[in-house]
């Protein structure tokens, strides 16, 4: 039996561009991961099987392409015990595929080499491989091409997930950006994004990083009000953030909010 936890992403900034030749839209994005996890179980078994979570499409999907790549059929039993609450934009599905594929690799004979097994993520999902990968990263592309950052870590997460917040679908998102003209000025807002992580020494320069281009929440006002020196809604929402200098303070923070929804306080993780 092996286990690992799979922990949530924050999007510390997110610009969207235009639509690409293959159709998804051009992003940037700063992808921060932290230590609100689900759990992962995996155990070779006579065939494939995902348990704890009905709703999963993404782990048995990327355990099927693995045993395709390697040759192999896919004999593994993986249970999933979530946390981490779905649909949100906190990448819970992405994760928990990462560390299925990471954990099932292990069990090969011949386990993929790390960029084959990132190239399988990719196909899975654009912020898949970013769970593969140690650290904060820029993802670019539709995402999925990732460089590392080295930006501070030193900061506390209050995750708020609105009350009767229910996420439209990925594609609804991408299209009312584009009936809106969002991706006007992309050039120039990726630029920004570029110039402002530049800038990063200190937690508190996170917070001069642009706002997420895809969605947006009043609620993120209540979070400044309650001390964050940054607040935003992570990827595509519901899911909101909020960042701040003191554990102390952020608890405090996450009690005060619990009148707008489920809340849960975090802090930075460096990998899976």
């Amino acid at each position: 039996m092996r286990r690992a936890p799979a922990p949530a992403k924050i999007n510390l900034a997110l610009v969207v561009g235009p639509v690409r030749e293959h159709g998804k839209h051009d992003v940037l994005t700063v992808l921060q991961r932290i230590d609100l996890v689900d759990r992962i179980e995996l155990e070779e078994a006579s065939r494939l099987r995902v348990e704890g979570f009905d709703a999963d499409t993404l782990v048995g999907h990327a355990l099927s392409e693995l045993a395709r790549r390697a040759g192999v059929e896919p004999r593994w039993r993986v249970l999933i015990e979530k946390t981490i609450p779905v649909a949100a934009g906190l990448g819970g599905g992405s994760s928990d595929a990462a560390t299925a594929l990471r954990l099932a690799n292990e069990t090969l004979a011949e386990p993929l080499a790390p960029a084959e097994l990132r190239r399988v993520a990719a196909q899975i999902g654009a912020d898949v491989p970013f769970f593969l990968a140690d650290g904060p990263q820029l993802g670019s592309g539709d995402g999925s091409e990732l460089e590392r950052l080295d930006l501070p870590q030193d900061f506390w997460v209050v995750v708020l997930l609105p009350k009767g917040s229910t996420k439209s679908s990925t594609a609804d998102v991408y299209a009312a950006f584009d009936a809106t003209g969002g991706a006007a000025g992309w050039e120039e807002r990726r630029q920004a994004l570029i110039a402002s992580l530049a800038a990063v020494e200190r937690p508190r320069d996170l917070a001069a990083l642009p706002e997420n281009d895809l969605a947006s929440s009043p609620l993120a006002a209540e979070i400044r009000a309650a001390g964050a020196f940054r607040a935003d809604v992570s990827g595509a929402g519901p899911a909101l953030y909020g960042l701040f200098h003191q554990r102390a303070d952020a608890e405090a923070a996450r009690r005060a909010l619990r009148h707008l929804g489920r809340t849960w306080l975090a802090a930075p993780a460096w990998y899976g």
